[in-house]
């Protein structure tokens, strides 16, 4: 009779080489991804660039590149060793990086974020694959709540550091001479140690999925950032419904044709498996809500109370270093209990927390505010990595990089579609409001109001018809944690399913790894 209680073979520390180097790759170009938010008025001031929609193609394309690139990972992590997939991701981001700190022009700046972005895209599914095949069920856990710091810890830090290095330099460019010598570092680092050795895989690209995985991910992703954005006209911009129309054709052709071929670029098969599906949809939902506060807040505390964007990234900087904290641990407790228990947990603190903040005033205290927060981004930490790390331990082997490219896909997609819900909620409420409140206003006095006393009535309540919008917009994000909450109650602890195709399995196996 086997022995079910022999010890798990120990992690080679080659392994934790690899993955050492990866998770700070991962780090620097996750940290670029927000690291440019507070800085667009400068850089707009700086080029002398007439439209805010002009400079806010600096974060829209670099989301669209990713949105575009990393459906292909896939594919990329099963042809390629980790090594040549590693050093190309970060050659292109250091040389996107560097290519945007010594821009001498707006356009050369935008390709050289374009660039970034397109290392970016595959660094992450590229560490979270190295992550699962690396580590056996048991243990997979902790090494996930590693991922989570860097996945979690890195953006939520950028606006902290970019509105520090605004507020102090009043330099842009310092953002990008920031990030590139680190990223160079990585890179040389990565070269000089990093070895591994799989077998070939003849898989070949199809350049039909491609194409249509461009136009609808693209077009999806276009769209309702586009929507998301006031500056740019938001639903009343009929390129939103151009753009999201074609977006949806061409994803449902693109799933059409995944399903068509022999070896599909992004397998969609992965559905088939239920608590993967679960981990999607809660994840959805999470990402959508987690906006909300991300999104809102600066608005709320920058321009509604007048806060410094330094002081506004030092609000959520507690939050952030929770999280960072937290995603190990939690990690160790998912190894432990499952992820049921914490997920249902994080989640219920999410709620309550969501709920405090669709109670905001014009004097709701900074403490207060900074109290509220952290406890939100402490209820996240328990549920982001177990969700997801739940889903992928039920996928056979040779389904992991198709399931963790779909799952930094959706995260980028749900990410749009939360901006563009929240901040349409956000701005059509306002407008209600300050209607409402001018009407009320209207009525005590004692004669006709004339078209100067309605605006001047107007610019009197919008401060606090803007906070309305903003409370009402966290409802929303209380009501989608709501959602998640009673599908949690569904989630079951997995291991790998049987695959029932073991000869397409080596394509991807654990790739081995030697010591330099």
């Amino acid at each position: 009779m086997e022995d079910t209680h022999k010890q798990t073979p120990a992690i080679p520390r080659s392994v934790y080489l690899i993955i050492g180097i990866l998770l700070a790759g991962a780090f620097v170009s996750l940290l670029s991804n927000t690291l440019l938010n507070i800085a667009l008025p400068s850089i707009m001031n700086y080029f002398e660039l007439s439209s805010p929609s002009t400079v806010q193609w600096l974060t829209t394309g670099y989301m669209l590149v990713n949105g575009i690139m990393i459906p292909t990972t896939a594919f990329l992590i099963q042809r390629f060793s980790v090594r040549g997939l590693f050093l190309t991701a970060m050659t292109l981001f250091t040389l996107g990086t560097m290519l945007g700190g010594f821009a001498p022009s707006f356009g050369i700046l935008l390709t050289g974020r374009m660039i970034q972005a397109s290392g970016s895209a595959i660094m992450m599914p590229l560490l979270m694959n190295v992550m699962l095949t690396s580590f056996p069920v048991e243990k997979r856990g902790g090494a996930m709540g590693m991922f989570g710091l860097v996945m979690i810890f890195a953006p939520a830090i950028g606006p902290t550091l970019s509105g520090f290095i605004i507020e102090r330099y009043d330099r842009w460019d310092m953002l990008f001479h920031l990030i590139w010598p680190i990223a160079l570092l990585v890179l040389l680092f990565g070269f000089i140690k990093l070895r591994d050795h799989k077998e070939s895989v003849a898989i070949h690209l199809d350049s039909l999925s491609i194409a249509l995985s461009s136009i609808g991910f693209g077009g999806i992703l276009y769209g309702f950032s586009t929507a998301g954005n006031t500056d740019l006209g938001g639903w009343d911009n009929i390129i939103v419904y151009y753009t999201l129309a074609a977006g949806f054709i061409g994803l449902l052709l693109f799933i059409v044709r995944q399903f068509k071929l022999e070896k599909p670029m992004l397998d969609f098969r992965v559905y088939r498996y239920p608590m993967f599906a679960l981990s999607s949809v809660i994840s959805i939902m999470m990402n959508m809500a987690m906006f909300s506060a991300m999104l809102l807040m600066p608005i709320y505390l920058q321009t509604i109370r007048g806060i410094s964007p330094l002081d506004s990234g030092l609000l959520l900087l507690p939050g952030a270093i929770v999280m960072g904290i937290m995603s190990p641990i939690t990690g160790k407790l998912f190894d432990k209990f499952g992820a049921k228990l914490l997920v249902f947990t994080g989640l219920a603190i999410s709620v309550v927390t969501s709920y405090m903040f669709s109670q905001l005033t014009l004097s709701t205290a900074y403490s207060t505010l900074i109290v509220i927060y952290t406890l939100r981004m402490f209820g996240m930490s328990m549920v982001m990595m177990p969700i997801m790390t739940n889903g992928l331990n039920q996928l056979p082997m040779r389904y992991t990089p198709h399931g963790t490219a779909m799952n930094s896909t959706l995260s980028q997609v749900s990410g749009a579609i939360g901006t563009s819900l929240l901040v349409t909620i956000m701005t059509t409420r306002t407008k209600s409001y300050v209607e409402s409140m001018v009407s009320e206003a209207a009525a005590g006095l004692p004669a006709q109001p004339t078209g100067e006393q309605l605006q001047q009535l107007a610019a009197e309540v919008t401060p606090q018809a803007t906070v309305h919008g903003i409370n009402d917009s966290f409802m929303v994000s209380v009501v989608l944690l709501l959602a998640a909450l009673l599908l949690s109650l569904f989630i079951k602890r997995t291991s790998p399913s049987k695959d029932k195709n073991p000869e397409t399995a080596p394509a991807a196996r654990t790739p081995q790894v030697k010591r330099a």
